[in-house]
């Protein structure tokens, strides 16, 4: 049963780092398209996160639902995180 538990909190955790990044880097390629930077980099970066993103959750799938089910609640409360922060910023 601690097992269990410990192993969806490590799957939970993974889920809200990878979240993070995601999300994070979002508000760059934003600022990249808006700013008339690179249109190469922008794309790059975005096809990165997004792999990045896909990677993560493929391999959680991997691991069963319990483990995909509790990588993605950690995305979703990253994407909590990096909303308000954006809000506060603003």
């Amino acid at each position: 049963m601690t097992t269990t538990l410990a192993l969806t909190a490590l799957f939970l955790t993974l889920g809200f780092a990878a979240g993070l990044v995601h999300f994070a880097t979002l508000g760059r390629v934003t600022s990249l398209y808006l700013a008339g930077g690179s249109p190469a980099q922008a794309v790059g970066l975005q096809l990165v996160r997004l792999a990045a993103l896909a990677c993560v959750l493929i391999l959680l799938a991997w691991l069963g639902a319990p483990a995909l089910l509790a990588g993605a609640l950690g995305v979703i409360l990253a994407r909590g995180v990096i909303l308000r922060r954006a809000r506060k910023a603003a």
